[in-house]
């Protein structure tokens, strides 16, 4: 199930096809046309648990995680503009860019790709997006029709 809470003209977009948040954050918000999606790291959404299987496995959890928080913001991973890759070591840069390209196809939004000392629970590679889920006035649509999103108005 998915969730966009809308609290002013930020709205906070929550799914349980992603990790919940480990921290007091969201995993995206709206802001006018753009989404802001927090890093998502690769753990299993099910059992929340870091996945097995060496960079790759991490990263194409990683990057399914931020799908799901892409998709349930209303887009698709085709409106994503930007994204930021961290990485345990640049040691592992050609493998992730391996999954990264599988992922998002012929899709090649900006990027930035950073070593950092340490990633929460001690990952190997974390991934953030900026997307933009409105062009020329229409609403972009999920490319998986079978995701089920709900808003929520707080006054």
């Amino acid at each position: 199930m998915s969730s966009v809470t809308t609290h002013a003209s930020l709205s906070i977009v929550s799914t349980a096809q992603a990790p919940a948040a480990i921290g007091p954050y969201a995993q995206g918000i709206k802001a006018g046309d753009l989404l802001f999606c927090s890093g998502c790291i690769p753990l299993n959404p099910e059992t929340m648990q870091v996945v097995e299987g060496g960079v790759e496995a991490q990263a194409e959890q990683a990057l399914k995680n931020l799908k799901a928080v892409v998709e349930a913001g209303g887009a698709e991973l085709g409106k994503v503009v930007k994204t930021t890759v961290f990485l345990k070591s640049m040691d592992d840069f050609v493998a992730v860019n391996g999954v990264y390209a599988k992922v998002f196809g012929n899709h090649t939004p900006a990027r930035s790709a950073v070593e950092v000392a340490r990633l929460p629970k001690d990952v190997l590679v974390e991934v953030e997006a900026i997307v933009r889920y409105v062009v020329l006035g229409v609403r972009a649509l999920p490319s998986n029709s079978s995701a089920q999103s709900t808003s929520r108005i707080i006054a």
